[in-house]
């Protein structure tokens, strides 16, 4: 696990196969490699999970969104 806080929000990068619910706590932003890409996640107050519909093409392309993410969510 691998993390960094930008804004205010935690982003998390996740080993492989990690449980976003087991290891990221509500506020936080996680992004787990999966076969078809990076996903993004967000953990909400209530401990639920959410994230968008298709994944990033790269590590790098989903902590830029993860960091706009943040930058929306700080405003």
């Amino acid at each position: 696990m691998n993390a960094i806080v930008h804004h205010g929000i935690t982003i998390v990068t996740l080993a492989i196969g990690a449980d976003i619910a087991s290891v990221c706590v509500p506020g936080q932003t996680a992004i787990c490699e999966r076969p078809d890409g990076w996903w993004l996640y967000f953990v909400d107050s209530d401990g639920s999970v959410d994230g968008y519909d298709r994944p990033f093409g790269s590590h790098a392309q989903a902590l830029g969104a993860a960091r706009a993410a943040a930058e929306f969510s700080a405003e």
